[in-house]
């Protein structure tokens, strides 16, 4: 429903500066309209004044009253002829989205194995040397498998790393069925440690008991307590 003199702030200029607010790019607006230009330098100190108020946190910046009067042009859309203390900021030129990259194209079928590992594959598949050339088979497929393992966290069966190879490399890296390449077990899992041999336990000596004298002493059947009864003269 439209009412006279009721608009929604969607159908307002757009605020250039979110931090001080609508009427204060309001007043910003109207200060081209005072034609004496002291009072329009007056009103413009005013409207920093207030900026200032409406935004506390631009004082935690040292040159907070350059940036308070570069503001001010900017909301003015750099249309502004004032007295300004400082030299009125250059417009700044519209910015433009950047252009699109583009997604990458790259096949990614074997992506598991990893883009870097699939360019090796194809630059071993042109070396001439039958020899060489079969040395890098065995090193790229186990590669191939430990890669796979690393991203499936699962066992794999050689005869699909050996399938994988010849295909990327377009038959030109064959290796025998026969061939067993690296353990599953063997891949991805900590060796545990070697156990160190157990320290052998010094014996601890055991203690001489040593006898009560004092319990012996008093004890009849102790020939020492008979030789020193008769020492005494009591037998």
């Amino acid at each position: 429903m439209n009412k006279p003199g009721l608009t929604y702030n969607t159908e307002k200029e757009q605020i250039v500066i979110s931090e001080y607010g609508r009427c204060v790019q309001e007043m910003i607006k109207k200060l081209p309209e005072i034609e004496d230009r002291e009072q329009r330098t007056e009103a413009a100190k005013y409207i920093i004044s207030v900026m200032v108020q409406m935004n506390p946190n631009i004082k935690q910046s040292s040159d907070y009253e350059h940036k308070l009067w570069d503001h001010l042009y900017m909301i003015s859309g750099y249309n502004l002829d004032v007295d300004s203390p400082y030299a009125p900021p250059v417009p700044l030129e519209k910015q433009s989205k950047p252009q699109h990259i583009g997604y990458q194209n790259n096949d990614i079928k074997y992506g598991h194995y990893g883009q870097y590992l699939i360019k090796m594959i194809e630059a071993a598949s042109q070396e001439e040397n039958d020899e060489i050339r079969e040395a890098l088979a065995y090193s790229l497929a186990g590669q191939m498998k430990r890669n796979y393992l690393e991203w499936n966290k699962s066992v794999v069966n050689d005869q699909v790393i050996l399938d994988d190879l010849k295909n990327i490399s377009g038959g030109r890296l064959v290796i025998s069925e026969e061939s067993k390449l690296n353990g599953n077990a063997d891949l991805g899992k900590v060796q545990p440690q070697a156990k160190q041999p157990q320290q052998q336990q010094q014996g601890k000596k055991k203690k001489k008991k040593v006898p009560n004298l004092k319990a012996n002493m008093n004890n009849p059947n102790n020939p020492a307590y008979k030789k020193r009864m008769q020492e005494l003269g009591k037998l």
